[in-house]
């Protein structure tokens, strides 16, 4: 099995990118061949100024590194350092309805909350289906929101193959169901976009202030509550035991408990679970050449398979 998926560097990461699609995306490591990639590309769509672009990149390569991919098994690479997938979202654009992609939630919501409608916005799963497809993986895994895209991917690559042969094989998505949606700070979706998340690896200090802004109800610290719809609960759980998240469920239906001791708690519980790999951070932050070996040497690994699949695309269309 070859899984492929990637993280734009559009802002520090959280524990929304972390349990919704790193985490999974890490997993997978023991079970087959990983590409895994930075997509800077895609986010030109949303980063408007160069060095801020620059310094996401190297943040997502340090927070993944930390967080435990493993170069040895992984292939881990800027989308920026393979553009042969350019090439083959255009041989891919010819076999794209235009209705598909006027579907598309994400691009219609953007659009909704005043997001220029340019051409890179309206074309972005067009790029993403090139690269998916370019290394011909079997599972994408992502979350809820990006189901979608790879659904798309899936069409553009049955009416290629319909079209010129078969080419490409057809990925299914690969969503974590129990954490395919983590809540942000004020119960929507947790995302960069709306300024609710908890970052990885902000300062101690900011941490703790980012989880006590967590919006709850208006219930005294003596009535019964429901931990199911409670956001604090639904973080805490991320990271509890079976044991302690039933335990703190219980406290929660008792009555007697408080929204800041369960904050509290979820505070411990996040800075003992991403401890380890803050001390990692540290270690590859110290040796940005290191990183940027591993990336070019990503790089190359990832360009191998790439020309294989586009050499593939270019002789269907009769350009070889």
């Amino acid at each position: 099995m070859r899984a492929l998926s990637g993280i734009q560097p559009s802002g520090k990461l959280h524990v929304g990118n972390y349990f919704g699609m790193m985490k999974p995306a890490l997993e997978l490591q023991e079970k087959g061949e990983t590409f895994y990639f930075i997509a800077n590309y895609h986010a030109l769509t949303s980063v408007n100024e160069a060095e801020a672009l620059r310094a996401g990149t190297r943040d997502v390569a340090l927070d993944f590194l930390a967080c435990g991919l493993d170069p040895e098994r992984t292939v881990f690479y800027r989308q920026s350092d393979i553009p042969e997938v350019h090439e083959l979202a255009w041989l891919l654009s010819i076999v794209t309805p235009l209705s598909l992609l006027e579907r598309c939630h994400s691009y219609k919501d953007k659009v909704a909350k005043g997001v220029p409608a340019n051409h890179g916005l309206f074309a972005y799963p067009v790029l993403m289906a090139a690269d998916i497809l370019a290394v011909q993986a079997d599972v994408v895994p992502v979350g809820q929101d990006q189901k979608q895209h790879v659904e798309v991917t899936r069409d553009i690559a049955i009416k290629f193959n319909q079209k010129f042969g078969e080419t490409f094989k057809i990925p299914a998505p690969m969503i974590r169901a129990s954490v395919a949606v983590v809540p942000g700070l004020d119960g929507q979706k947790m995302s960069k976009s709306y300024n609710n998340t908890i970052e990885l690896f902000a300062p101690q200090a900011d941490t703790r202030k980012a989880i006590m802004r967590i919006v709850t109800d208006s219930k005294t610290v003596a009535e019964p509550k429901d931990p199911t719809a409670c956001n604090i609960f639904k973080l805490y759980s991320l990271f509890a035991t079976d044991t302690e998240r039933e335990a703190m469920a219980a406290r929660y239906r008792a009555g007697g408990l408080g929204y800041g001791e369960v904050k509290k708690a979820l505070y411990e519980h996040f800075q003992a679970y991403f401890e380890p790999f803050r001390q990692r951070r540290e270690e590859f932050q110290k040796n940005p050449e290191r990183v940027e070996q591993i990336l070019q040497r990503g790089a190359a690994r990832a360009r191998e398979e790439l020309r294989k699949t586009l050499k593939a695309a270019r002789r269907a269309v009769g350009l070889e």
